[in-house]
């Protein structure tokens, strides 16, 4: 880990602190050029918190899980300007192929903000990830999480 890396832990007791939590990073300007590593298990909460971002960043409609297209892409505005989201499922994704034949450089390289599930399994081609939120369920169904920011924009997340 970056030796200036700002590392926070939170408790989740609920859904409605996962909101809550969503809704602060939706105030945040930096959003919208980040790039967001979301760890833990299966059902741990990911595509939870993802829709919850999302709704917070004013996305209407059905926010589905990208688990078999490996992108899903969305827009909001802000600041009178469109900007692009797209949520990543990287939970099946193993060939690098996929990458260049998708178009992720493309998606990396452009604005917006990016949301990844399973970043791991893409390790190697993804470039530097700002905050890394690491989700665990405890007893009664709490999280503990784990926030990591190791960019600017990421530190700025967390304030």
């Amino acid at each position: 880990m970056n030796e200036s890396a700002i590392v926070k832990t939170l408790l989740w007791p609920d859904e409605a602190a996962t909101q809550a939590f969503a809704q602060h990073l939706a105030q945040c300007p930096a959003i919208f050029n980040a790039i967001i590593a979301l760890e833990g298990d299966l059902g741990a909460g990911k595509t939870t918190l993802v829709r919850s971002i999302l709704h917070a960043l004013g996305v209407e409609g059905r926010v589905k899980s990208p688990t078999y297209t490996i992108v899903e892409p969305y827009e909001c505005t802000y600041d009178q300007k469109t900007i692009g989201i797209w949520h990543f499922d990287f939970y099946r994704f193993n060939d690098p192929r996929e990458w260049e034949d998708a178009g992720l450089r493309d998606i990396f390289a452009s604005p917006g903000l990016k949301l990844c599930e399973w970043p791991d399994h893409a390790q190697g081609l993804l470039p530097h990830i700002d905050l890394t939120i690491d989700i665990q369920v405890k007893e009664n169904d709490a999280r503990i999480v784990t926030l990591r920011a190791e960019s600017s924009v990421g530190k700025s997340l967390l304030k």
